[in-house]
């Protein structure tokens, strides 16, 4: 029998929020279309509308974004929660945190007995070193029971070396929670976590964030999908298992075969995991 695992990626819209109830009910709302995952994947930033709760809203300042680190205790229990009740990983996409050189992209995995792990971004675009963003600095891995997986915060998918990390320690599955401002910039991060699905033969879990653009509030373009290689053990011919419809809030759930990857690697049409390692 093979190992499987399900999984699901949530498509998320921003708006504005009246307190952080709506928020928590937007979250509660799409998770229950994933009854029956083992594993579900929020995006980047999906906690931007927490801003519009700031006594300083209205701003159209980049740099107020800063004060999402403020609402962090507040996600963590909400997901903690969430997790435990529901008996999953959660990733709860990805969040600023204070640090002591600033603030850090935080993807934070919530498991039914607590978190697993936390990923801080690597790889930064110049409009979040605007606003005092570190980087990070490590690439982890951690077992949830019926897979490893590992973390790349949308701009990192766009550097082999990230996923690299992960797949040498074991990485079958690469979650990629994503905001992309326009189109071109989802494409960019599309096409590169199809890239490294391919090159390592692994899935990514590719989850969006999108929503109209209000002041500080960057909108976004976000269409969610689960990657596979493209090859013979998956029905898909182009690599795209499941995938949401485009700027609206959706949730994709779908079962991967993660034994399919051992027979891509050893029989498939290209052995790009063991060729990319040749020296």
């Amino acid at each position: 029998m093979s190992r499987t695992l399900t999984v699901a990626a949530v498509n998320f819209v921003m708006r504005p929020l009246k307190d952080f109830k709506d928020f928590a009910d937007q979250v509660t709302g799409l998770l229950a279309a994933t009854d029956g995952a083992d594993l579900v994947v929020f995006p980047e930033m999906f906690t931007t509308g927490l801003v519009t709760l700031s006594d300083a809203w209205p701003f159209n300042r980049l740099e107020g974004l800063v004060e999402l680190a403020s609402f962090e205790p507040q996600i963590d229990k909400l997901f903690a929660r969430l997790a435990a009740e529901r008996r999953q990983f959660i990733l709860a996409g990805s969040t600023l945190s204070a640090a002591e050189d600033g603030y850090r992209n935080i993807a934070t995995l919530h498991g039914p007995e607590g978190i697993v792990l936390r990923h801080a971004k690597t790889q930064l675009l110049p409009v979040e070193q605007a606003f005092v963003t570190t980087r990070g600095g490590t690439y982890d891995v951690v077992d949830i029971g019926k897979a490893r997986v590992g973390v790349n915060i949308c701009y990192e998918i766009q550097f082999p070396e990230g996923a690299n990390a992960l797949v040498d320690q074991g990485a079958e599955v690469i979650l990629c929670p994503s905001l992309t401002i326009g189109e071109r910039g989802f494409w960019r991060v599309r096409h590169a976590a199809h890239a490294r699905a391919v090159e390592n033969q692994v899935y990514v879990i590719h989850s969006g964030a999108g929503g109209q653009p209000e002041h500080a509030l960057p909108g976004g373009f976000a269409r969610t999908a689960v990657l596979s290689p493209c090859d013979w053990p998956w029905e898909s011919v182009n690599g795209v298992i499941a995938e949401s419809e485009t700027n609206v809030p959706d949730v994709v759930i779908t079962e991967i075969d993660l034994d399919a990857l051992q027979k891509a690697r050893t029989s498939g049409e290209t052995r790009t995991f063991r060729d990319r390692r040749r020296r």
